[in-house]
């Protein structure tokens, strides 16, 4: 397809179309020749002006891109920037890394006896979930531990971090996607509730169904004939000394819900689980909980390894997990223990080596979830082309969400030429929405597609990513 600048036939209708978009940007103060009509007057009815918005539309063979709109401004990318970080991951440690999880001790266990302390070495493991902590424990049960004597002492030497305060983004402490890194990160620092809507008793029944040695929930919850909606909203969660109390309406249109939250310190949530599951498999524990270094004569009595990289960055960019994603981050830094500014030293090195240089480029802790980071619609577009013909190509697309179909787009671009053939990252902050990834039009050449918004009013601004996904598709 040629380029939009240059003439071709349309039809009448089209013709007037463009005309009248041209007036209404006129009156509206901007006019961006470069983008298709539909997109620019979709921008116009949600009220977002065109220099709110970066655009690249790009062919994955092309020298030149089709479309270009305030290509090198550099803006928030909410989780967008989620792809530099999964595509350097997968570049710097191969496809095939992963993480081990260490049970270590000083002595080995006589007659089930452990006599000392059993130390929990952390290497940064961004999937160790309940399932994996569970396989850890019960490799100790199976090389002959029952009894531990001394303590529980956890190692989360691997990173060194600056404090962490979840409620710093968006005064919401509770929610997982705050808690911060850990080298001992363990399901993800969360606990998990199950709503349950009994409408025959008019009433609300909560199942934990996370192991938690200890943990009370006090339910007030009263069961409401509203739609389910934003039922997350509804709720008011208090936690104090060990417990959870639940207050507020829960629809009964909503059926059966997972409420996920992360209530404790990190040591107190492994201590609570460490003990229910260390219980459940027949084993006691004397001491306590408490962080330390472990000693250089311990020697490993279980390692838990981690999925490949390769399967892990399908969880980060499909579901658009940020706590995986600075657990990502901060593994590319080439030191340990790592840091933060570390892990971004080798990024931009990285992407010298490459060749790509990315004005504007700000990292801050490579999820997204920052109001600091920035990139522009040029230095995706790059990012991508460059990963097009790269021999890890294949394991970043697929790790994207395809449009109508899973992840952050299962609900999207539904019954459009789209789905199925948008490989997109999505990314969404107040004041914030992004896309970014690979479409395939109906010819079936790909093309790289970047769509930038950052404006008060950007939550109306998914009309036009639609309508610019439809365009790319169909051509």
């Amino acid at each position: 397809m040629p380029p939009l600048s240059e003439p071709r036939q349309r039809p009448r209708s089209v013709w007037l179309l463009g005309a009248l978009t041209a007036l209404l940007l006129a009156s509206f103060g901007v006019l961006g020749a470069e983008l298709p009509p539909s997109v620019t007057l979709a921008l116009k009815e949600a009220g977002i002006p065109l220099r709110s918005v970066a655009v690249v539309v790009q062919g994955v063979e092309a020298q030149q891109a089709l479309v270009r709109h305030n290509a090198q401004q550099a803006m928030n990318p909410a989780s967008v920037m989620k792809l530099v970080t999964t595509y350097a991951a997968l570049e710097l440690l191969t496809p095939a890394y992963t993480w081990n999880t260490e049970a270590l001790s000083e002595a080995a266990p006589v007659n089930g006896q452990l006599a000392g302390n059993l130390y929990l070495r952390g290497s940064g493991d961004p999937r160790l979930a309940l399932e994996q902590f569970w396989l850890l424990l019960r490799q100790l049960r199976a090389r002959g531990v029952a009894d531990i004597g001394g303590d529980l002492v956890v190692d989360r030497s691997a990173f060194a971090l600056p404090p962490h305060d979840p409620a710093e983004f968006d005064n919401e402490p509770l929610r997982p996607y705050n808690a911060g890194p850990d080298a001992l990160l363990v399901n993800l620092k969360s606990i998990r509730l199950t709503l349950r809507a009994a409408s025959g008793e008019r009433a609300v029944s909560v199942i934990s169904e996370t192991p938690s040695e200890g943990l009370r929930v006090t339910n007030h919850l009263r069961l409401s004939d509203e739609s389910c909606g934003d039922w997350r909203e509804k709720l008011k969660v208090a936690v104090s000394d060990g417990a959870i109390e639940l207050q507020g309406n829960f629809p009964a249109a909503c059926g059966e819900k997972a409420l996920n939250l992360s209530p404790w310190p990190a040591n107190v949530q492994v201590e609570q689980l460490f003990r229910a599951l260390w219980r459940e498999l027949g084993g006691t524990l004397s001491g306590t909980l408490r962080e330390g270094a472990t000693p250089a004569a311990a020697r490993p009595l279980a390692v838990q390894e981690s999925p490949a990289l390769g399967e892990v960055i399908r969880e980060i960019n499909k579901y658009s997990n940020n706590v995986m994603a600075r657990q990502l981050f901060l593994t590319l830094a080439a030191e340990r223990p790592a840091t933060p500014e570390g892990a971004r030293r080798r990024v931009k090195a990285w992407l010298a080596d490459k060749g790509l240089n990315l004005p504007g480029l700000v990292l801050d802790n490579g999820s997204g979830l920052s109001r600091s980071e920035r990139i522009s619609a040029d230095g995706l577009a790059q990012l991508l082309l460059a990963a097009w013909k790269s021999p890890v190509m294949p394991e970043l697309m697929s790790s994207l969400p395809l449009a109508g179909i899973d992840g952050t787009l299962k609900k999207r671009l539904g019954e459009s030429a789209t789905v199925g053939r948008a490989h997109l990252k999505t990314g969404y902050l107040e004041g914030v929405r992004a896309i970014a990834g690979y479409v395939l039009d109906s010819n079936d050449k790909r093309w790289v597609v970047v769509f930038l918004i950052n404006d008060p009013k950007s939550r109306l601004g998914k009309p036009a990513m639609d309508e610019l996904l439809r365009w790319v598709a169909e051509k």
